[in-house]
């Protein structure tokens, strides 16, 4: 060896590193060999005793080759021929003599043990000085270190290429390799560890624990400091190692294939210290659940860094983030199903702790997405993955994940009330995201149509329309149909929602158009605007009608609203009508009247401008506006007869019963085109003109009976008023009249007259004239109190 050292030997290295002889001194040299030895036993140990060694079938216990009470010494660590590293008579003997124990389907062991074989001779070759070869000329030949290299690149590529082809567990049983009898120091077990040589580590450090115990059980109560220290170095020797085996197991599904390798010993490094849970010199907590927590770890960093934009930068920030998530989540679960659960045992659930890992870790991240969502759009887009789309077929149903996703929960791990919470939030912001689109409707309709003072559209029906209905069904219907697309218990409350604020709406536009409108006042233009919104808030309660069955007290709450919007909207308009034929029907029946139709002309005028605007009315509005107005021109109509204004003299009765038949009949004949349900009121001008137009006095008592049988309220006080007005003020067919009206009404029946539903001379005032009563005795004027 001393003799080999003095000649100068050349090594070239990829690093153009040599290890040259230049004159030091023999113990440098021994020195240095001496280290080369030593990392190359760890790499040889590493091949021969590696955890990843088992044997027997499925199911078979745990063993070890050395316990405590009697371990045979570990080979020598010198470079003697002997080692299997070194000499083909060492590979032969190893041939010959009992191996570890292996798995029978347990490849992935034998290929490490193999590659660290390899690795280590390569390391070595690269580190050593080579063997110099003479061929049969005699020249020499140095083995580089890029052949080294060359060599383990191929080893390399053969393992992936036989990894890709077997794809089965590893076995649940092993056996442990021997442990050493005396330990390697605690910085050399650190440097293995450091370097990723696990399982000798790990044989070193049970050895190390396995010295702790002894001195402790020789010692008893007594703690020396060389106790205390070896347990803290125990201490900080395997929280090096946990900290190792973490990071290798939360890169693992990130990493390429390097520490996939890694794993199998990783997995029986575990196995072994949940076995030895209850010996002293250990970690207090359990092993397996430190390899939940770094695969949990792992998945942890594998969410957070999928790619999430700020909301300023992208308006679907949130949607893209959801799908690029789903997508990583798949990915990921692929990976682990068709890769690193082939590295562990069954024990470990691969999958599962994976998938379950997810849920929770999600879960999590969700968690601090709901405090950045504020807009309607994202809370859907929220809600709609986590009770839609994470257990759908892009993600955790995914056709790529089966069968080994049918016995696992698809469910998010939420925290409590997230959901809930989502859910109130979505609300919430449905309620004001609808407030918002009415106040803009508001402001749309002031800006275009009450400032330009713009007329009203038509719709195919021929109705006065402001399209409002449309639009606000439309937006509302589209908020609905969304919730629905997530579930039916968020759809309730949305509809709910929605009809909570459409219940405001109503008051809030009134105010603003009369605001606004009220200087239109009458124009006609502001009776076409009443009309208009008239016909849109009853279209638009029509259409949330559908919703009665889910929301049926919302629903109701809001057609009351709209009802007495439209009731006011209609009494203006029925007032309007009612002021501008005021004058004109109080000029009926006089004097001027019988010999002018000016004014009548008027009152037919404004009553047909009235039909015209119920032919633009939605029903059942315009009939119902038709009906209250037909009754109100009748009162007024007939009421000017109970006024004693004018006495018809000198044959002129004939002309005046003839006017008020044309003229009812006009009147009639318009409302009848209004569609009014009061058609008991067409007769009343007919029974009156029969009355005044008799010419001879005691016919008239013939033609009371229609009268009376229409008019159950018809009384002897507007009998008396009528006949007045007939020219008839006094005599004894006056008294006879009266006594055929009450033989009429008796015989009838007065019950009739208490039908309010058909009330119309009962309502009038009657003004009785004085002067014709005055030369009356006593008994005849008993006819015209109130009790007769």
């Amino acid at each position: 060896m001393s003799h080999m050292m003095d000649k100068p030997a050349e090594n070239p290295e990829e690093d153009t590193v040599s290890l040259r002889s230049n004159g030091k001194t023999d113990g440098a040299v021994k020195e240095t060999l001496g280290m080369l030895k030593t990392f190359r036993n760890s790499i040889r140990r590493a091949a021969e005793k590696s955890p990843l060694s088992s044997s027997g079938g499925k199911g078979s216990k745990v063993t070890a080759k050395g316990d405590e009470s009697g371990l045979k010494p570990p080979p020598s660590p010198s470079l003697s021929s002997g080692s299997p590293a070194l000499s083909e008579e060492a590979e032969g003997s190893s041939q010959k003599s009992k191996g570890l124990a292996r798995s029978k389907t347990d490849p992935n062991m034998t290929r490490f043990g193999d590659s660290l074989l390899q690795r280590g001779e390569s390391i070595r070759r690269s580190l050593k000085f080579s063997k110099r070869n003479k061929d049969k000329n005699g020249n020499k030949e140095l083995v580089t270190v890029a052949e080294g290299l060359k060599e383990e690149k191929e080893v390399v590529k053969e393992e992936e290429e036989v990894l890709e082809e077997v794809e089965e567990e590893v076995e649940e049983a092993y056996t442990l390799p021997e442990i050493p009898h005396t330990p390697l120091s605690v910085m050399q077990i650190n440097k293995l560890i450091e370097m990723e040589v696990l399982e000798e580590a790990h044989l070193n450090l049970l050895a190390l624990r396995r010295e702790f115990q002894q001195e402790r059980e020789r010692c008893g109560d007594d703690s020396p400091m060389e106790l205390a220290k070896k347990e803290k170095d125990l201490s900080l020797l395997y929280g090096g190692l946990r900290n190792k085996i973490n990071t290798i197991v939360r890169d693992s599904n990130s990493l390429p294939s390097r520490n996939k390798a890694l794993l199998v010993p990783v997995a029986r490094i575990i196995q072994e210290e949940e076995r030895r849970s209850e010996e002293p010199g250990g970690l207090p907590d359990s092993w397996m659940e430190s390899w939940r927590e770094a695969v949990g770890e792992g998945v942890q960093v594998k969410v957070e860094s999928v790619h999430l934009e700020k909301r300023e930068q992208n308006a679907s920030w949130l949607a893209v983030h959801l799908g690029l998530l789903g997508q990583a989540i798949v990915e990921d679960l692929e990976k682990v199903k068709k890769e690193l659960r082939w590295s562990y045992p069954p024990s470990f659930n691969v999958f599962s702790t994976y998938v379950r890992s997810y849920h929770r870790v999600v879960g999590q991240h969700l968690k601090k997405l709901e405090g950045q969502v504020t807009e309607l759009k994202d809370l859907f887009a929220l809600l709609d993955w986590i009770i839609n789309r994470y257990k759908s077929e892009k993600i955790m149903g995914s056709p790529s994940l089966q069968p080994d996703m049918k016995d696992e929960s698809a469910d998010l791990q939420l925290e409590d009330g997230l959901l809930r919470q989502l859910k109130d939030k979505y609300c919430c912001r449905v309620k004001d995201d609808v407030r918002a689109s009415l106040d803009r409707l508001i402001e749309i309709e002031n800006k275009e149509v009450w400032t330009e003072k713009r007329t009203p559209e038509k719709d195919d029906e021929g109705l006065l329309t402001a399209h409002i209905d449309m639009d606000i069904w439309t937006n509302v219907k589209g908020t609905i149909m969304n919730s629905r697309r997530i579930d039916g218990e968020l759809e309730q409350r949305v509809i709910s929602s929605c009809l909570q604020e459409l219940k405001l709406f109503p008051g809030r536009f009134e105010t603003e158009f009369r605001r606004h409108c009220s200087a239109l006042r009458p124009q006609p233009l502001w009776t076409e605007y009443q009309i208009t919104y008239i016909n849109s808030f009853t279209a638009l309660q029509q259409h949330m009608e559908e919703h009665r069955a889910a929301c049926p007290d919302e629903v109701e709450a809001f057609k009351k609203e709209v009802k007495l919007l439209t009731v006011r909207l209609g009494q203006d308009l029925e007032d309007q009508f009612k002021e501008e034929v005021k004058p004109y029907l109080r000029r009926m029946m006089t004097r001027k009247w019988l010999t002018s139709d000016e004014d009548f002309k008027q009152l037919l005028c404004r009553t047909e401008l009235l039909s015209d605007h119920c032919s633009v009315m939605r029903p059942p509005h315009a009939q119902e506006f038709a009906s209250r107005l037909h009754l109100h021109v009748a009162r007024e109509y007939v009421g000017q007869l109970m006024k004693s204004n004018y006495s018809c003299k000198n044959r002129k009765h004939e002309k005046a019963a003839g006017k008020i038949r044309k003229e009812w009949g006009k009147l009639r004949d318009l409302f009848v085109e209004m569609k009014s349900t009061n058609e008991w009121l067409d007769p009343v001008g007919d029974d009156l003109s029969d009355i005044i137009t008799q010419k001879n006095k005691s016919d008239i008592k013939e033609h009371l009976q229609p009268i009376v049988e229409h008019y159950p309220d018809f009384s002897k006080k507007h009998l008396v008023a009528v006949l007045y007005f007939r020219g008839l003020l006094r005599g004894r067919e006056h008294q006879q009249i009266l006594q055929r009206l009450s033989e009429l009404k008796k015989k009838l029946g007065d019950g009739d007259a208490g039908d309010r539903s058909r009330v119309l001379f009962g309502d009038m005032q009657v003004t009785v004239n004085t002067d014709c009563l005055s030369n009356l005795p006593f008994s005849c004027l008993s006819f015209l109190l109130p009790d007769n």
